[in-house]
């Protein structure tokens, strides 16, 4: 099937029809074996298609009446999207992604910017609250680092909180990330992340089911993860509330036979109430740090599992290097900092405030300390 004005019409021309998704579509193109057999389909072998009731073949063939006034309104909105710096795909194209291929009803038309590569095969998707604690949100941004650090391209939706530290985490190690989202590509939701989804397009691809203009409508989110969780060899859920989104791309991904994995909190934190439940009913292997995750993909991908990942180059004077050798993800205070690297406080500060202003440490409240 070609990429061509004519195709995208035909499948948007059936897909707006209410009532016809990926899998009646699916259904429909089985029996018709092409997009012109069933544009010139009648009734009654309409009829014969499982699934397409008396009321559902009416609808379709009125709706191939308005074949021109389709093509019209969608040669303007791939304009749009041309100076967008957009693309699109439809399922037959041959980018599309191969892991999404294989799950229940996946999209068939896919709209982006960046780049779709062979490479993002392997992909691990990191997910959770929009409302972390600094605990996720440093372990969103760790593993998101260590595995993109290990060519893992790592999907997530552009969400405030988790979703944007895992994409933020992958893009400061010049990993590639990809991030789905549940609007038109022209509406970027949240607004702050603006500056984000043009980062992730310039390494790797924000990609959208839903045409240009689409608002961000809480029923979208929902179609939105099982991309998440099919794009993905597996689904790694760092914070959620139990009834949190990121539980419900733990489930597609349970659904379409994918591994999930979980970040253990403590007791007594709603963000922790989500994941603590997967580990405990066993539907998420608890994991540690990201070579937990590889081994238990290691049949599908092959990067160097148990190698520590260096810290970044980066041109540091004596002291600011000795300090940023000490600091890890756990939080240390400035008091332990200044006693173990034998600087004192005052000094110990402006070095620290140095290394802040760089975005290679990060300064918690009480005067506590973590690699950024």
């Amino acid at each position: 099937m070609e990429n061509n004005l004519e195709t995208l019409t035909k499948l948007r021309l059936l897909l707006d029809i209410d009532g016809i998704g990926p899998a009646k579509l699916f259904n429909l193109l089985s029996k018709f074996q092409s997009l012109d057999n069933l544009l010139n389909s009648n009734y009654n072998a309409l009829l014969n298609v499982e699934g397409i009731s008396q009321n559902l073949a009416n609808r379709i063939l009125k709706q191939f009446d308005n074949f021109s006034k389709f093509k019209n309104s969608i040669s303007n909105e791939l304009d749009k999207l041309n100076s967008l710096g957009g693309n699109w795909l439809t399922f037959w194209s041959d980018n599309y992604p191969k892991n999404l291929k294989n799950i229940y009803a996946p999209p068939i038309i896919l709209y982006y910017t960046g780049t779709l590569k062979e490479e993002d095969q392997n992909s691990v998707a990191i997910v959770g609250t929009r409302m972390p604690t600094q605990y996720g949100k440093t372990y969103a941004s760790k593993f998101a680092k260590e595995l993109g650090s290990k060519n893992i391209t790592i999907v997530s939706g552009m969400a405030r909180g988790i979703d944007s530290a895992a994409h933020r985490g992958t893009l400061e190690v010049g990993g590639r990330t990809i991030a789905i989202i549940g609007s038109g590509l022209d509406v970027i939701y949240p607004p702050e992340n603006k500056d984000l989804f043009k980062q992730i397009g310039n390494n790797g691809a924000v990609i959208s089911e839903y045409v240009l203009g689409t608002k961000p409508d809480a029923q979208n989110f929902p179609k939105r993860n099982r991309i998440i969780s099919g794009m993905s060899l597996g689904t790694l859920v760092v914070e959620t509330k139990l009834k949190g989104g990121a539980l419900q791309t733990a489930s597609f991904a349970l659904d379409q036979n994918k591994e999930v994995f979980a970040i253990p909190g403590n007791l007594g934190k709603a963000q922790s109430e989500g994941t603590n439940l997967l580990i405990q009913k066993g539907e998420a292997k608890l994991v540690k740090n990201s070579n937990d995750i590889l081994e238990e993909l290691k049949l599908k991908v092959k990067p160097e599992i148990g190698k520590t990942i260096p810290k970044p180059t980066i041109n540091l004077n004596m002291f600011e290097q000795k300090i940023y050798d000490f600091l890890t993800n756990e939080p240390k205070h400035i008091d332990l900092i200044a006693n173990e690297t034998g600087i004192n406080s005052a000094d110990c500060l402006v070095h620290l405030l140095s290394l802040e202003f760089r975005n290679l440490v990060k300064q918690l409240p009480g005067k506590m300390f973590i690699i950024d």
